[in-house]
């Protein structure tokens, strides 16, 4: 074959592919769905392609410098000094009127230089920028959430993980954890260890107004024993639902006291449990365990296991019975296992019965190559999207529409919108103001040799910080109302 009947092969060839293409329905679909993208998502049009080339955290970086961004989307940053590893946050005092952003430090407990235990719950003041260390000593604070009775519940995402609630987070500093098995505390008065709550690696969490709490255990298949199940979904019902809307004021009052704590046993059958591989979705029901030793228990008693649940958000858009919640299985992208988003539908959340199918479990969204390895979760307020952040190097974030009137339970499209430039970090923390046009994000965990003590983006008291960073220019249009 010659230099000319090579060039008109492989001419022909690229032809028959562009064809195909053009006669692919599939990607016929994606493509209408991103030149729509400002109808269905409030963003001008999808980022084209995920960062690619690394750019390291140093002084005089700009939010731009930090993320590539869908256009009509801006970035400015927040601060640089929050503590390394900043994870997820709650807004305080409220979502409405926010005067603070409270955050989890998922860093390994310590003692730094200084003396003091390592950073775990920070706030950070949004007038001036004034970052205050509430609670030290924590192992890897990461699920942080405002519960509706006033009061912030901290939570750890390790194997022993508990999970710690503060009153008036702003009135206290540097209060210290000086027993994380006991929960020993230097104000027992302000931080208490809610030993009523289970005991595993938490991230993700739902509380409801009666004080259920509803959270995934981050735990991959096979940890520790071969063949031993995934992470738990569980549930805690407290021993006093709470029936007011006021805030507390003695540790005494919170529903989280007492209770009794149950896991996820996803059937197969309409009538009866039978439970096992092939059963992680459909209709399920609560099993009980112990809070102490919450993870063997629901191995023993035959509680579904996913792939590491990480996040897990309440969706605020749902009004039928119950609570509707959805939480990501991160998988492992190296298997060609690209993660997920599954969502339940608890019609009774204060009843936890095991011959009770009170929860209906289907999957919502399914990774790809281009769309995996998912954590962080958020739904953007007014409008029930989904927005969907990845935990590898070059981090995307997507914007996921919901399930509408077509025959499917799933997401009808995803567009991608932002990607991390520093490929030694994560997004991790995203979440949106009240009226769903501005987002907060933390970029996690980056490389900090290019940033010496002293500099914008150096150690504070000895330890590393990270980069917060605010996006703009969400659009909320009438037809996303939801």
């Amino acid at each position: 074959m010659n230099r000319i009947q090579r060039f008109l092969l492989l001419a022909g060839m690229a032809s028959a592919v562009s064809a195909m293409a053009a006669d692919d329905f599939g990607l016929k679909v994606d493509q209408l769905l991103g030149a729509q993208a400002l109808k269905y998502f409030g963003v001008t049009k999808p980022l084209s392609s995920s960062a690619t080339i690394h750019v390291p955290r140093q002084p005089g970086q700009t939010a731009s410098d930090l993320v590539a961004l869908a256009p009509g989307l801006s970035a400015t940053l927040l601060t640089r000094k929050i503590a390394n590893t900043a994870d997820m946050f709650a807004f305080w005092p409220s979502d409405e009127n926010p005067t603070h952003l409270i955050w989890c430090i998922e860093g390994s407990r310590q003692t730094l230089p200084n003396g003091k235990l390592n950073p775990s719950v920070q706030a950070i003041d949004l007038a001036t920028g004034q970052i205050t260390t509430i609670l030290r000593g924590m192992t890897a604070c990461d699920g942080i959430r405002r519960t509706p009775w006033g009061t912030i519940l901290a939570t750890e995402e390790t194997s022993s993980g508990g999970a710690y609630e503060i009153l008036n987070p702003l009135a206290i500093q540097d209060v210290a954890i000086l027993n994380r098995a006991t929960g020993a505390v230097t104000h027992p008065e302000h931080v208490v260890k809610r030993t009523a709550l289970p005991t595993m690696a938490w991230e993700g969490i739902a509380i409801l107004p009666s004080g259920v709490v509803i959270a995934g255990d981050e735990l991959r298949p096979g940890t520790g024993v071969a063949d031993r199940d995934g992470g738990a979904i569980f549930k805690f019902v407290p021993a006093a639902p709470r029936t007011e809307s006021t805030p507390i004021s003695n540790p005494s009052q919170s529903p989280l006291a007492a209770g009794t704590v149950y896991a996820l046993q996803v059937t197969c059958l309409n009538d009866r449990q039978q439970y096992g591989q092939g059963c992680e979705i459909g209709k399920a029901a609560w099993v009980p365990v112990s809070a102490s030793n919450a993870r063997v228990d629901a191995h023993n008693n035959g509680a579904t296991g996913y792939y590491r649940p990480e996040d897990l958000e309440r969706d605020p858009s749902y009004n039928g019975p119950g609570v509707r919640f959805c939480w990501t299985n991160t998988g492992n992208e190296d298997a060609d296992n690209y993660a997920e988003v599954i969502c339940g539908i608890d019609s009774d959340p204060l009843v936890a019965n095991p011959n009770t199918r009170s929860v209906t479990v289907n999957r919502f969204i399914e990774g790809d190559l281009d769309f995996n390895s998912f954590d962080n979760l958020a739904f953007q307020p007014g409008t029930g999207i989904l927005y969907v952040v990845e935990d590898h190097d070059f981090g995307d974030i997507f914007a996921c529409l919901p399930d509408g009137e077509d025959r499917d339970l799933k997401s009808d499209g995803c567009i991608k919108v932002l990607s991390v430039k520093d490929e030694t970090a994560e997004p991790t923390g995203f979440g949106f103001t009240v009226d769903g046009k501005v987002a907060i994000l933390s970029i996690q965990h980056s490389d900090d040799s290019g940033c010496p003590a002293g500099s914008e983006c150096g150690a504070v008291d000895g330890y590393p910080t990270d980069d917060l960073v605010v996006v703009r220019g969400f659009k909320i249009l009438p037809g996303m109302m939801r």
